[in-house]
């Protein structure tokens, strides 16, 4: 496949157009960034990347606390928003309907219809030009328990996450695989296949078991 050169530019995409929560619960804010992301496992350590000229970055700057919510496509149109208004005569959460919700270990509030939120405490800020990176730990994990199965386990394939491309927004598409599978055992492979196989018929049992109780 013939390739053209363009000059530098930031085309590494789809990446998740994350709301970042800031300030408290008395005074919340939020705002939409796509330059976020991971940079360790141990300790867990996060980065976002905000413009000085952000009323978030004043907030943020000021509490070293922030939280990283990942969003939905239902929430597509809050996203947009919150990338567009600012903070320092909006009030964004009452603008978009979302939720400030109490987080676990900080006092910036979580966004409550994010299915994931991290809460994350600014280790240093580092200026690289148009934008400042805040290197922060994540020190909690809120996750929607309406995701998780019987084992605990996150099923982010059901919670319809949103994606950001080039100016775009992007619902995410369907999970085909899980890492490793490409090397995995024929043995292993014909175990996923058949839990794969059984799970609908648990989920649909399930599904009938909530009907007779809300029946009765």
């Amino acid at each position: 496949m013939a390739k053209i050169s363009w000059k530098p530019g930031t085309m590494l995409a789809p990446i998740p157009p994350a709301l970042i929560s800031c300030g408290t619960m008395d005074n919340p804010n939020v705002m939409t960034a796509a330059w976020t992301g991971v940079i360790c496992t141990e300790p867990t350590l996060v980065y976002v990347s905000i413009r000085p000229s952000r009323f978030s970055h004043q907030l943020i700057r000021q509490n070293s606390e922030f939280v990283i919510n990942v969003p939905t496509v239902k929430l597509a149109r809050a996203v947009d928003m919150c990338g567009v208004k600012s903070g320092r005569n909006t009030d964004k959460f009452a603008l978009t309907g979302l939720t400030p919700q109490k987080c676990v270990k900080i006092s910036a509030p979580q966004v409550a219809e994010a299915p994931i939120s991290l809460e994350c405490v600014v280790k240093n800020v580092t200026s690289y030009g148009s934008h400042d990176m805040f290197l922060a730990e994540v020190v909690a994990v809120n996750v929607d328990e309406d995701l998780l199965d019987k084992q605990n386990a996150l099923m982010l394939d059901k919670a319809g996450l949103l994606a950001y491309a080039h100016g775009f927004y992007y619902a995410l598409g369907k999970k085909i695989g899980k890492f490793g599978w490409s090397v995995e055992k024929k043995s292993t492979k014909r175990k996923r296949l058949m839990r794969q196989s059984e799970k609908p018929k648990a989920e649909a049992k399930a599904v009938k078991q909530r009907v007779k109780k809300k029946e009765k």
